[in-house]
């Protein structure tokens, strides 16, 4: 009987990772077909190294499944665990603080932060911007990675102050575009570029579903709040700010 159990037990889980598996590849599909369609039709050629693309196109699939399943295990949950239990608490100051340092933390330590702040510092030491010293390209790359962290913390912080006082979003929002356009006038021309891409970077893997859960938490505990129409839209604000605040970089640096 113990047996039976085990087996069955052990069908159900490979069961459950082949639905997974097979739910990821159906989310890779559409650019496995433009890919494949795009190579054999437009370039009419095969693909090189076939087989080490097939290998890393099944790391990728299994990445992914596993990625998904640690969102839903891991960091949801504890998203909206930490918003309920700081909202339980009553401490305004220790709520907005999580906030913050939530939105700081995740965002300095992003790989494509990271990337485009290296990038952006080699082609500001190309363009005579910048000392071309390794010293001069690192603080030149860590100044703009904190001032992107440090956006996105004040981003999530009003985000939440939102969701606590029931402001329209989209007059934060539009606000707030309004601001990136006037500033995009008088920031300097080998900034905004930088700027405009800094907004998309930081919503990337780990802060957009932490982010997300913090907001769909903080909105389903308080009263009044709707975790459907208050609980999202922090998002946003973790990609608006960022472009006010790299450019105000921007003309701190070359203004």
């Amino acid at each position: 009987m113990s047996s039976n159990k085990t087996a069955s037990c052990a069908n159900r889980i490979i069961l459950a990772v082949l639905k997974k598996l097979w739910s990821s590849f159906k989310d890779l599909l559409p650019i496995i077909l433009v890919i494949a369609f795009f190579q054999i039709v437009v370039l009419r050629q095969p693909l090189p190294n076939l087989g080490e693309v097939a290998f890393g196109g099944l790391l990728v699939v299994l990445g992914l499944m596993l990625f998904i399943q640690g969102l839903e295990m891991g960091l949801f949950p504890i998203g909206e665990e930490m918003a309920r239990a700081l909202a339980r608490k009553g401490s305004l100051f220790w709520l907005l603080t999580f906030a913050f340092l939530l939105g700081f933390s995740t965002t300095v330590a992003e790989p494509a932060l990271i990337a485009v702040a290296a990038e952006a510092a080699s082609i500001a030491a190309q363009g005579n911007l910048i000392a071309p010293g390794a010293d001069s390209l690192n603080s030149y790359a860590l100044g703009l990675r904190l001032s992107v962290a440090f956006s996105v913390g004040v981003a999530i912080l009003i985000g939440v102050l939102r969701i606590l006082r029931g402001w329209p979003v989209h007059y934060l929002i539009i606000g707030g575009y309004v601001l990136v356009m006037l500033m995009t006038l008088i920031a300097p021309k080998e900034i905004v570029g930088i700027a405009y891409d800094a907004g998309g970077v930081t919503t990337s893997t780990v802060t957009v579903p932490l982010v997300a859960a913090l907001g769909v938490g903080l909105a389903s505990i308080i009263k009044g709040r709707s975790p459907l129409l208050d609980g999202f839209g922090l998002i946003a604000f973790a990609s608006l700010l960022p472009m006010i605040f790299v450019m105000g970089y921007g003309l701190t640096v070359f203004g």
